[in-house]
């Protein structure tokens, strides 16, 4: 049985479940996949494996660093078994 093709993630995706479920004030979501090439867990993709997220939302208020990261991955849970490999996540509250 052959492995499955890899279909990358994309920015866009990401950023339209994030809006979805989060409804950020702002965000912003970088591909990092290029820069990473060569190193440990990098699957030779150009794209779609490695991301920054900068995110800020009224749903963060009240919450710790953790709460926060936590809420990121919630919403992203059905993306990430689909390649992702890193995500830098810097989530504010507004």
């Amino acid at each position: 049985m052959s492995a499955p093709a890899f279909n990358p993630v994309s920015a866009a995706q990401m950023e339209a479940v994030l809006r979805d479920s989060l409804l950020p004030e702002s965000i912003e979501i970088t591909d990092d996949t290029a820069d990473h090439m060569g190193h440990a867990g990098h699957n030779g993709a150009p794209s779609g494996t490695h991301f920054s997220i900068h995110i800020r939302a009224a749903r963060f208020n009240g919450l710790s660093h953790v709460q926060r990261h936590r809420l990121v991955y919630d919403a992203l849970r059905d993306l990430i078994p689909q390649g992702i490999h890193a995500l830098a996540i810097k989530a504010e509250p507004v």
